[in-house]
């Protein structure tokens, strides 16, 4: 099963909005969502690695 990178990102921004208050639990709250933004951002444009296939070297004879 695949995640839905951009529906948890919209997710956390609606939260991130909903936590509009000035006190120190909202803010910090709203620093901890900014942190899993930026964690899902970057999961979402990580491409992934691919497999490395080597051939076999071939020796030149002179």
């Amino acid at each position: 099963m695949n995640s839905d990178f951009a529906a948890a990102r919209l997710h956390l921004e609606r939260a991130t909005h909903y936590l509009r208050g000035n006190d120190q639990t909202s803010m910090k709250a709203c620093e901890a969502l900014d942190i899993l933004i930026e964690a899902i951002v970057t999961a979402q444009h990580t491409k992934p690695k691919g497999q490395v296939i080597e051939f076999p070297r071939t020796v030149q004879l002179r």
